[in-house]
C-alpha cells in the first residue's frame, strides 16, 4: 500500500510541476489547446489508472511521458501553427514572432525527429528519459537528435 502511495504523491508532483511541459508537447503535436490540454488530462488519468502495472518507480516520469504522448499521437490533428507556445502565465510568444523560418523548418521536420526534439529542448528530458518515453534506445536518441539539428541547419543555412 505504501508504494501506491508513494506513486499516487509522484504522479501529483509531476503533473504540478511539469504541466506546462506536457502542454507544449500535446500542444506542438496537435496544434490546439483545448485538444493539448485533453491529451495531457487523458494521459495522466491512464497512468494514474495504470500505475499498478508500473514495476520501476524510477521509470514514472517516461512513462508518463510515453502515455501522454501516445493520447496526443491519437488525437492528432495536424502539425502546430503553435510551435513556440508561451509557457502557461506568459504573454506573447516571441519566439514564434522571431523566428518563423524556424518554425516553419520544424514544422516540416517528420514527426519522430520533431517529438525527440520537443522532448529535449522543450521538456527538457535526457537521453535516457527520452528513449523510455518513445521506447526506443538511448542511441537512437542521440543519433535522431543529431540528425535534427543538422536538417534544421541545412533548412535554415546556418554554419556550423
Amino acid at each position: 500500500m505504501g508504494d501506491d502511495q508513494e506513486t499516487l504523491r509522484a504522479l501529483e508532483r509531476l503533473y504540478r510541476d511539469k504541466y506546462p511541459s506536457f502542454l507544449r508537447l500535446a500542444l506542438a503535436i496537435l496544434g490546439q489547446r483545448d485538444a493539448a490540454a485533453e491529451a495531457v488530462q487523458e494521459g495522466f488519468v491512464r497512468a494514474l489508472r495504470a500505475r499498478g502495472s508500473l514495476r520501476d518507480p524510477e521509470r514514472l516520469e517516461p512513462w508518463v511521458w510515453k502515455t501522454v504522448l501516445n493520447v496526443a499521437r491519437a488525437h492528432r490533428a495536424r502539425p502546430s501553427s503553435e510551435l513556440f507556445p508561451a509557457p502557461e502565465g506568459e504573454a506573447g510568444n516571441d519566439h514564434a514572432e522571431e523566428w518563423p523560418e524556424l518554425r516553419a523548418a520544424i514544422a516540416a521536420l517528420p514527426s519522430r525527429q520533431r517529438e525527440v526534439l520537443f522532448l529535449r529542448h522543450y521538456a527538457d528530458l535526457d537521453y535516457q528519459q527520452i528513449a523510455g518515453a518513445l521506447g526506443i534506445s538511448r542511441g537512437t536518441v542521440a543519433a535522431t537528435l543529431t540528425q535534427t539539428h543538422a536538417a534544421l541547419r541545412r533548412t535554415l543555412e546556418v554554419p556550423r
